[in-house]
């Protein structure tokens, strides 16, 4: 069962990992490994221009969100055009007929502990911030903006650059 699963509880914030022996990198917080700004897609944009979005800008993939700021998944370069090659989207489509909707979160205030969990089963993770915003009769909401993507790769380079 997931809930017996020490791993699972730790990816999904019901547990804080306290056991030992871990690296040194563990309990540093996301927030350390200065990503750079994502680019973001909206979901009206074509496959045939994410494709050369990302290919001219180098990026592999990219978040989907919505104008309101709600994130509607990933899009990746490979899954795009395997996609259309495929017959199973075409070039015209919107974005969001080939994206990613499984996808997980984390806060820049979480550790690289519970990212190199979640990286142990996805390919990256969206890194999220929240902000209170206020509208104009005085309200305020909480609104999670996207702060970056992180894959494995990003751990790697930070843990090999920092070693101890």
């Amino acid at each position: 069962s997931k809930f017996l699963n020490d791993k699972w509880m730790i990816k999904n914030g019901f547990l804080n990992d306290v056991q030992e022996h871990k690296p040194w990198w563990w309990n540093i917080k996301v927030q350390k490994l200065n990503l750079s700004a994502p680019l973001i897609l909206l979901p009206e944009v074509s496959c045939q221009k994410a494709i050369e979005i990302l290919q001219e800008k180098g990026y592999d993939q990219a978040p989907v969100v919505a104008e309101s700021g709600l994130i509607l998944g990933m899009v990746t370069l490979s899954n795009t055009l395997t996609s259309v090659l495929a017959g199973n989207a075409q070039f015209s489509d919107p974005v969001t007929k080939v994206i990613y909707d499984q996808f997980s979160k984390i806060g820049l205030e979480d550790s690289l502990g519970k990212l190199s969990c979640i990286l142990e089963n996805d390919h990256f993770a969206i890194v999220v911030h929240k902000q209170m915003q206020f509208n104009g009769n005085g309200s305020s909401f909480m609104k999670q903006m996207v702060f970056g993507v992180v894959t494995a790769m990003d751990l790697l380079t930070f843990v090999s650059r920092n070693d101890k």
